[in-house]
């Protein structure tokens, strides 16, 4: 599961909206906000440009995207 507040957070760090991260993956901002939530499941192709675009380190990925 996402952990939503930590992703928002690294946006806010790296100066990106919501709305322009959801250009980069090609998504409408709505489906993000679902992604955000854990409504629906961030594909292997998103969370790789996410990773990317963020700058995450190993750990900090893990953090974010795999927590329970």
């Amino acid at each position: 599961m996402t952990n939503e507040l930590e992703l928002k957070a690294e946006l806010v760090r790296n100066g990106i909206s919501q709305k322009e991260m959801a250009g980069k993956l090609g998504i409408d901002v709505a489906t993000l906000y679902r992604k955000f939530k854990g409504d629906s499941d961030f594909s292997r192709s998103e969370l790789q440009i996410i990773r990317s675009i963020l700058g995450l380190s190993d750990k900090r990925f893990v953090d974010i995207f795999f927590t329970s």
